[in-house]
C-alpha cells in the first residue's frame, strides 16, 4: 500500500477509526482506563492524565460544557495535569474555545501526518560517519535519552517519560522499540533517539521522539531514524506509519511521503 492509493480523506478516517481511541492491551502498571461518555480517560502513564476519543458523538452546548468540567473537577479532586488531544477536524467547531473557557490551555500544535510503510521500508537508512544506529531498552538507556531530552529542551524534567517507557516496556516487550543515534568515538554521545510503538490490530505503527542535538542536526540521522523504523514496522507487516509532526520534522516526513491529514495541539489542564 501507498499513500497514494488512499486519498487523504479515507486515510484521515482510518486514523480516527483505528488510533485515536485506542488504549495500550495489556497496560502498564499504575496505568488506568475509564469511560466518561464519548471520552476515554486514562492515567498513571504519564506525568499526567489523558483524554481522547474517536468523535464526541454531536455533543453540544451545556451537554458538551457539563463533560468537560467533569473531567477537570476529577483531575482537581486528585491535583492532577491533564491533555485534552484536540485535533482540528473535531467537532463542534467552538471546542477549543469552551475548552480554554473551563481552564485548558493550548500548547503547540503539531500536524497528523500518514505514510505508507513500503516505500519507507525499501529505503537504506543513511548514517553519517561518525554515527550508529542500535536498539536499546534497559533503564539506563531510558535514563540517558531522558537527558537527551532535557539538554535539546532546557528547563524541562523527563525523568517521568523514562518511568511510563520502562512500565511499558515490562508491560508488552514487543509493543515498542526504541532507536538511538549515538557517536562511534570513546564518548559514545547520545545525539538522537526515536521509539515506535506496533499499535495490535491496526495498520498502524506511530513514530515517536527524533529530537536531536542541535550541533547534529541536518546531517541526515532523522530520516535514517525513520527508514530504520520503517523497517520494524515492515517486518511485523503493519502498512502506515503516523507521526504527530513538529513544524521542523514535518517538511522532513512530507519530503519522505508523508501525507498530512489534520492538526493536533495538546490542551493541558492543570490542578
Amino acid at each position: 500500500m501507498t499513500t497514494s492509493d488512499l486519498d487523504a480523506a479515507a486515510l484521515l478516517a482510518t486514523y480516527d477509526a483505528q488510533l485515536r481511541a485506542h488504549m495500550p492491551d495489556p497496560l502498564p502498571a499504575g496505568a488506568t482506563v475509564e469511560r466518561d461518555g464519548p471520552l476515554i480517560r486514562l492515567r498513571g502513564l504519564d506525568e499526567g492524565g489523558f483524554l481522547t476519543y474517536t468523535d464526541l458523538g454531536g455533543l453540544d452546548g451545556a451537554e458538551l460544557d457539563a463533560l468537560i468540567a467533569r473531567q477537570t473537577a476529577y483531575f482537581t479532586e486528585r491535583g492532577e495535569s491533564a491533555e485534552w488531544k484536540l485535533h482540528g477536524h473535531d467537532l463542534p467547531a467552538d471546542l477549543a474555545d469552551r475548552l480554554t473557557a473551563a481552564g485548558f490551555v493550548p500548547e503547540e500544535t503539531e500536524t497528523v501526518v500518514v505514510g505508507a510503510v513500503a516505500p519507507l521500508a525499501a529505503a537504506v537508512p543513511v548514517v553519517p560517519e561518525g554515527v550508529h544506529l542500535r536498539e536499546v531498552s534497559t533503564r539506563d538507556e531510558l535514563n540517558r535519552i531522558a537527558r537527551l531530552g532535557e539538554a535539546i529542551y532546557p528547563g524541562t524534567s523527563r525523568d517521568w517519560w523514562a518511568d511510563g517507557m520502562e512500565r511499558e516496556i515490562a508491560a508488552d516487550p514487543q509493543s515498542v522499540t526504541i532507536v538511538i543515534a549515538e557517536t562511534d568515538d570513546e564518548a559514545r554521545t547520545l545525539v538522537c533517539a526515536g521509539w515506535i510503538r506496533y499499535i495490535a490490530g491496526t495498520a498502524f505503527g506511530t513514530l515517536w521522539g527524533g529530537g536531536t542535538l542541535p550541533e547534529y542536526r541536518r546531517r541526515g540521522i532523522y530520516k535514517a531514524l525513520v527508514a530504520y523504523r520503517a523497517r520494524l514496522a515492515d517486518q511485523r507487516g503493519y502498512a502506515l506509519l503516523q507521526v504527530d509532526a513538529s513544524d521542523e520534522s514535518r517538511p522532513i516526513l512530507e519530503r519522505l511521503g508523508f501525507t498530512p491529514l489534520t492538526t493536533t495541539t495538546p490542551f493541558i489542564f492543570r490542578a
